[in-house]
């Protein structure tokens, strides 16, 4: 995405902080951990243990894990609660071990895993959380690493929603000899990778070194400003004059934009940012950002929440 400048010198007030330069205790307010949950635990025990760790009454998790998956598990704090389903819509990648009932090629094996890239319907497994009935999902892509005799090791890069257990199963069917998953591990969330995870250890240690010898580094390498779980979502960049008046409530106007992703159309979902790079909420564009940007009145963008608090910014309305 290209970031376009509709005001170049928009008028900046002594307010609002770049989140590069919060303080640790501002950071556990609204921050987000990418936590890599070990095997056996639930989701809600690890985000519990979280909880512990930190000290902090309020904490989440978006995307769960099964108990028996591990890998990339976003853990929210404070005022990034409201914010970590924004993590559900996000696209995902999982590392998977599918195990044949029977054998099969494996030039086979790997043209029918190829015939599942693109949109597939499935049904969600019998014990799943959701209303069992027909859905849309986007496989992105699939990688065959690896093939040993009925074992088939795989990487698949998916929409959010999509059962790989259901994959494997209807792989199984398309190959007429069935199958099962045998081992999942979740290696994306979003923009959260699975290199740049931390486990429960890593969050105790790094806890202890801040509150015991008062070296905050470690910990503030792990807690991320919560304005990492809007990346997914094209920028409406709005003038500092018109951030208290959003934080209110009220839509955007035109001339409150300061700059804008060039990706955004009508009457889909942005992301709305101060110019020191706050997450200030989201709303609906609407307008197009051609439109947005050369506009000189009119709403640009609906906002449908907010996460900032009131008055970090003066009133200027």
């Amino acid at each position: 995405m290209t970031l376009l400048i509709r005001d170049k010198s928009p008028l900046p007030l002594n307010a609002g902080k770049k989140p590069a330069e919060r303080t640790m205790e501002e950071l556990l307010e609204a921050g987000v951990i990418n936590m890599d949950k070990p095997q056996g635990p639930t989701s809600h025990q690890a985000t519990a243990w979280v909880r512990e760790i930190l000290g902090t009454e309020k904490i989440g998790h978006g995307g769960t894990l099964d108990p028996k998956v591990s890998g990339v598990l976003p853990i929210a704090t404070g005022r990034a609660v409201r914010a970590v389903n924004l993590t559900l819509k996000a696209e995902k990648e999982y590392i998977c071990v599918m195990r044949l009932h029977r054998d099969a090629e494996e030039k086979e094996i790997r043209e029918v895993i190829n015939t599942f890239v693109g949109r597939i319907y499935q049904v969600p497994p019998v014990r799943s959380a959701v209303k069992r009935q027909l859905r849309i999902r986007t496989i992105h892509y699939i990688n065959v690493l690896e093939i040993d005799a009925r074992n088939v090791l795989f990487r698949v890069g998916c929409d959010a929603g999509t059962y790989i257990r259901t994959l494997c199963v209807d792989i199984g069917d398309a190959l007429g000899v069935g199958a099962t998953m045998e081992d999942l591990r979740r290696s994306k969330s979003g923009s959260m990778l699975e290199n740049d995870s931390v486990t429960l250890q890593d969050i105790k240690d790094a806890y202890v070194m801040w509150k015991e010898e008062n070296d905050d580094q470690w910990l503030r390498s792990m807690v991320k400003p919560f304005e990492v779980l809007f990346d997914p979502l094209p920028k409406v960049i709005i003038k500092d004059s018109a951030v208290d008046a959003v934080c209110h409530g009220a839509d955007l106007a035109a001339v409150g934009v300061a700059q804008l992703d060039d990706s955004i159309q009508k009457e889909t979902t942005v992301a709305i940012f101060t110019l020191k790079g706050e997450a200030v909420g989201v709303g609906t564009a609407k307008m197009a950002a051609e439109e947005m940007l050369k506009a000189k009145e009119g709403i640009a963008v609906k906002t449908d929440r907010v996460y900032m608090p009131t008055n970090v910014y003066p009133k200027s309305w």
